[in-house]
C-alpha cells in the first residue's frame, strides 16, 4: 500500500460514532446537511438548520462536529471515498484479463465521472470551489488522481492502438479533461437539448487524442 494511503485521515468529529444509534444519527446529519448546504449555501447553513433537518437538538448535533466546516469536511471526505471506491471498481475491471477495448474503456469513465458530478451539485461546487476545504482535504484529492493517474497509465499502455508517447502525462489529460468537463456540465450545464450528446462528444474528443 502507498505510503500517501497509510496516512491518517483528517477526522473533524468529536464523537466516534461506534454504536448503531450513533451511526445512523451521523448518518442523519450528513444527509441533512446535504440539503440545507444544498437549499441554503455556507454562510445561511447553520448548525441549527441542519440539525433541525435532522430532526435532533443541536446539542446533539455537537456532540459529533464542532461546527458546520467539520461537517463539510466530513462530507468532502465521504465524496472522497465514493470517488476511490469507484476509480478502484473501474480500474481493477479494465485491467483485468478480459482487457476493455479503449471506446469501451473511455465510454465508462465518462459516465462514472458524470454520475460522481451530477450528485449534488450544488455541494460539489460548495466543496471544490468554495475554498472552504482544509489543506489536509485538498492534499488527499491530489493523491488521488496522482496513484489513479498512474495506474491509468499502466492501462492505456497495453493498449496498442493508443500512440506510443507518454502514457503518464496522457494519462494526466484524460483525467484533466474530465475533471473539466464534467464539472463544467454539471455546474454549468448547456441547453437542454444539447446534454445528451455531451459525453458521447467528451469520448469522441478523448478517443482522438489518445489515439493522435
Amino acid at each position: 500500500m502507498p505510503a500517501a494511503s497509510r496516512r491518517k485521515r483528517p477526522n473533524p468529529q468529536l464523537k466516534q460514532p461506534v454504536q448503531e444509534r450513533s451511526r445512523f444519527t451521523v448518518a442523519a446529519i450528513l444527509e441533512a446537511a446535504v440539503q440545507v448546504f444544498e437549499e441554503h449555501g455556507h454562510a445561511a447553513g447553520t448548525t441549527a438548520r441542519i440539525a433541525d433537518r435532522a430532526g435532533i437538538s443541536v446539542g446533539s448535533l455537537y456532540q459529533y462536529f464542532p461546527n458546520k466546516d467539520a461537517i463539510l469536511v466530513a462530507l468532502a471526505e465521504r465524496h472522497l471515498d465514493d470517488a476511490e471506491a469507484q476509480a478502484r471498481r473501474l480500474l481493477d475491471a479494465a485491467a483485468g484479463g478480459d482487457r476493455w477495448p479503449l471506446e469501451l474503456l473511455l465510454e465508462a469513465l465518462v459516465a462514472a465521472f458524470l454520475a460522481l458530478h451530477q450528485q449534488h451539485p450544488g455541494l460539489h461546487r460548495l466543496l471544490y470551489e468554495g475554498g472552504l476545504l482544509p489543506e489536509q482535504t485538498r492534499e488527499r484529492l491530489r493523491q488521488l488522481e496522482r496513484r489513479y493517474g498512474e495506474e491509468l497509465a499502466q492501462v492505456l499502455a497495453r493498449h496498442p492502438e493508443v500512440r506510443r508517447d507518454d502514457a503518464e502525462l496522457q494519462a494526466w489529460f484524460v483525467i484533466q479533461m474530465l475533471e473539466h468537463f464534467t464539472h463544467r456540465l454539471v455546474l454549468e450545464p448547456p441547453a437542454r437539448k444539447l446534454r445528451p450528446a455531451v459525453a458521447g462528444e467528451l469520448k469522441t474528443v478523448l478517443l482522438r487524442y489518445l489515439k493522435g
